[in-house]
């Protein structure tokens, strides 16, 4: 399982990294403009799927000793409010990407027994925590889910992308 789970914290952060790199060529005021989305405009979905990130990390470092370290970059990130410019962009994209990084690392230094660690958890009435596994699961779910609203946007715009595909890339231990 982890050999899996690996693989998709370096398909996220490959996909996030190219999604940011695409929104930079395309017209600010475009990606700012609300309605586009249920989170308001394109940037506030991009900007969304980075803080899910954050939450997920949340509730692993949590929960798990000894993700404190290896979470350590996405404890006090500066996600940009508000409409962004260039430049928030630019902050975003890259508290986005170590927030990513993070997750590698982390992921990197588990054994597979540790995919079991209880995560506690309020999304259930009927249980309390649910495996590391399973919020890592939820995790790349929800950026995959989010990624693809973005894409489906970008068509309906007409913006020139490539991002439709998925290019997971298999990491044999």
């Amino acid at each position: 399982m982890k050999e899996i789970i690996r693989m998709y914290t370096r398909y996220s952060k490959r996909a996030d990294d190219s999604v940011g790199t695409l929104l930079k060529a395309i017209d600010i005021e475009l990606l700012n403009e609300t309605g586009q989305t249920f989170c308001g405009s394109i940037m506030d979905l991009y900007r969304h799927i980075a803080g899910a990130v954050l939450y997920f990390h949340g509730l692993i470092r949590a929960s798990i000793p000894q993700a404190a370290h290896s979470l350590a970059e996405s404890l006090d990130p500066k996600l940009p409010d508000g409409p962004l410019n260039a430049e928030g962009l630019k902050t975003l994209m890259a508290a986005f990407s170590d927030a990513n990084q993070a997750t590698i690392d982390f992921v990197d230094k588990l054994s597979e027994g540790d995919l079991a660690l209880p995560v506690k958890l309020d999304w259930y009435p009927d249980r309390e925590t649910v495996p590391l596994h399973f919020v890592l699961n939820q995790l790349f779910v929800h950026g995959i889910h989010h990624r693809g609203q973005i894409s489906q946007i970008l068509d309906q715009l007409k913006v020139e992308h490539d991002f439709s595909g998925i290019d997971l890339l298999y990491i044999p231990e």
